[in-house]
């Protein structure tokens, strides 16, 4: 299991694979996100997306899921203060195949709280075709390995 300490700066993760179907596009996009071009594949060819393309919020759940799968869910992590930012760069397809890196780009021990520290992350998803469809910037909060052991 990794702890802070595991978290240096500079260290890259890979994520996913994961494959993106139409059925759940249409799912997620019928219960969160109904807009057209996520529904129906004749008003996303006449949308600017040209085609059907998952939610930017659906984007963000496979990424999460690709990260929980990599490095989440095997850490002392005590999930995070929010999301710096999210930026959608191309439109996810069905069909598409994800993937990504997250990186460390920053750590520190918390001031008010040693038994926690801080990882700021990047993370970035490409498809198959190797461009890159989502980046991100978010913290997470993780226990020491000393706070962990206890």
């Amino acid at each position: 299991m990794r702890a802070f300490e595991d978290f240096t700066e500079g260290l890259e993760i890979a994520i996913g694979p994961y494959e993106v179907t139409k059925e759940e596009v249409i799912e997620f996009a019928r219960e969160f996100d109904p807009q057209p071009f996520h529904l129906d594949e004749d008003a996303a060819k006449a949308s600017m997306l040209g085609g059907l393309s998952a939610s930017g919020w659906h984007t963000c759940a496979m990424m999460m899921r690709m990260m929980a799968d990599a490095y989440v869910l095997d850490s002392t992590s005590q999930g995070g203060p929010g999301v710096d930012f999210v930026k959608w760069r191309r439109p996810v397809r069905p069909g598409d195949t994800l993937s990504g890196t997250a990186r460390v780009l920053s750590t520190r021990q918390s001031a008010k709280r040693p038994t926690i520290g801080l990882a700021r992350i990047s993370t970035k998803l490409r498809n198959g075709r190797d461009e890159t469809v989502l980046e991100s910037e978010h913290t997470l909060f993780l226990l020491t390995r000393e706070a962990a052991a206890a």
